[in-house]
């Protein structure tokens, strides 16, 4: 079985590029040979993207290969398949990794867990933890940090491909 998924590589030192495209091929089973532009949002630095077919678990196996890299910034994708949700995982270098669980749409999707752990934190910290808000808890849940890390570096060069992943409606 195979599922689809997209790699944005929304910024990369100009070193790493080849290196990156050695990891994912390795990962993906065949040659990556990804078009490389420059990154305004960082300038210096370059972005591309890949689209790729893959066994289940690719996107969670590209993340791996590429978090802790420095000056790097990322976000797999990889739509659902029989047995397996979809998924998304987003890097940066402050942030490191955040994955959730995405709907066909896009949405992030909360496991019921997680949403009763949120609430008793901003109701009640653990000893030792400042007090939360039950808004800043969601939105950790929903990965704002990240979304606001990286806007400017999903909006790109002119004229590339924008993907606004938590966009929907």
């Amino acid at each position: 079985m195979f599922v689809r998924g997209v790699l944005s590589v929304h910024s990369a030192p100009s070193a790493l590029c080849p290196h990156i495209e050695w990891a994912v091929a390795g990962i993906v089973g065949v040659p990556v040979d990804l078009v490389w532009e420059g990154q305004s949002a960082a300038p210096g630095s370059l972005r591309a993207e890949l689209d790729w077919t893959a066994h289940p678990g690719t996107a969670g196996a590209i993340t791996s290969a590429l978090a802790g890299w420095n000056r790097l910034r990322f976000e797999v994708t990889e739509e659902a398949s029989p047995g397996c949700d979809a998924v998304r995982y987003s890097y940066t270098p402050t942030l490191g990794t955040f994955s959730c669980v995405t709907s066909a749409n896009g949405d992030i999707l909360i496991p019921e867990g997680r949403l009763r752990a949120a609430m008793t934190l901003a109701a009640c910290p653990a000893p030792g933890r400042p007090a939360a808000t039950l808004e800043a808890e969601l939105g950790r849940l929903l990965g704002r940090a990240w979304d606001d890390e990286l806007e400017s570096f999903r909006c790109a060069a002119d004229g590339a491909p924008v993907r606004w992943l938590h966009a929907t409606g």
